[in-house]
């Protein structure tokens, strides 16, 4: 399989060896990588490294080379928002084009790793991410592979598709409802409303009007309906979210006629969370853990309503492994186990 040929013969040959480049004072290093395919334009530059014969490799009959393996195996992957790296040393990234959510197929994920000498990782689904993020990289282990086994990859793909794409976000209009009291009656200052505007401009959606009500079922059902019949896609509740009993959010959202998906998540912070829909409008009553952590129920759960899924029971109770924020110093979220099952 291996021999020395001419350099200017060598063109779409593999080599078989590293070529090391030394400039005295300068650089020492590869210059070109043991199974890289030779090019018109690398021949001048073999040559100025004293190369005029170089040891190639015969490409074996019904085998893929890993540049060409790992640049199919991320086409038949990507889906909608990725784009990809160009192959380097053998590995291809996968890029998001827009901001959105990263949604991956698991399952597919898994099948395509069962294969032998087939790596493709990626990060964790339902993960917020924005343009130019690195969200998956995918490689051969050898130099070379059998052709029948990228193709098995491709079919995988093919019915298992889309493997790993990134979901946009939906610019919603979105009702926010204050609750309680002390700040209806003007006795403290409401601080959640900045903070809920903030985390919704930072996803493209806007806040188009925001109602202060106080401890009163009847007020919380009519502040619902008006920013149902004001065109809001959303409704967010702040305020009132325990048990006690003159916290009345969740009665308030109940007899709004809401259907109550989950009052109650198994995560910490957010427990206290609540998520209903007015026939295809989500309803959510905030915990204050929303107004003071970085990484709460509203991170894992909202920007999956902003890219067009509707919530289950089944999509809260898997929260539960991963549910529990580690409380670091400084929060690195979502770098970090939060949320992630």
């Amino acid at each position: 399989m291996m021999k020395a040929i001419p350099v200017q013969e060598a063109v779409g040959r593999v080599l078989f060896h590293d070529i090391t480049r030394i400039a005295p004072g300068e650089f020492k290093g590869r210059a070109f990588k043991k199974g890289h395919v030779i090019k018109e334009e690398d021949v001048h530059k073999l040559l100025s490294l004293g190369k005029d014969n170089v040891y190639v490799m015969d490409m074996p009959s019904g085998f893929v080379h890993e540049n060409d393996a790992a640049m199919r195996i991320a086409q038949s992957a990507a889906g909608h928002g990725i784009k990809l790296t160009e192959p380097v040393e053998g590995k291809v990234k996968m890029v998001a084009a827009v901001e959105g959510l990263l949604k991956v197929n698991v399952e597919a994920i898994n099948r395509i790793n069962t294969m032998e000498q087939i790596v493709l990782a990626t990060l964790h689904s339902n993960r917020q991410v924005k343009a130019e993020d690195s969200v998956a990289g995918t490689r051969i282990i050898p130099l070379f592979i059998e052709e029948m086994k990228i193709s098995k990859v491709e079919e995988i793909c093919a019915e298992m598709n889309p493997v790993i794409e990134i979901k946009p976000f939906n610019p919603f209009k979105v009702g926010l409802i204050t609750t309680g009291n002390e700040i209806y009656y003007g006795r403290i200052e409401d601080k959640f409303g900045p903070v809920v505007r903030a985390k919704f401009a930072s996803m493209g959606s806007e806040v188009i009007r925001q109602t202060l009500v106080p401890d009163k079922v009847e007020m919380t059902v009519k502040a619902i309906h008006d920013l149902r019949d004001e065109g809001a896609d959303m409704i967010i509740l702040t305020g009132g979210m325990s048990v006690d009993p003159d916290d009345r959010t969740p009665a308030g959202i109940r007899a709004a006629g809401a259907d109550v998906v989950t009052y109650g998540s198994p995560t910490f912070p957010g427990a206290m969370f609540m998520l209903a829909y007015l026939g295809e409008i989500p309803v959510v009553g905030l915990p204050g853990c929303a107004m003071y952590h970085k990484a709460t129920i509203f991170e894992l759960i909202i920007p999956r309503i902003l890219a067009g899924e509707r919530i289950t029971r089944s999509d809260i109770v898997t929260l539960g492994h991963g549910g529990f924020c580690e409380g670091c110093p400084e929060c690195r979220y979502p770098n970090c186990s939060f949320g992630k099952g």
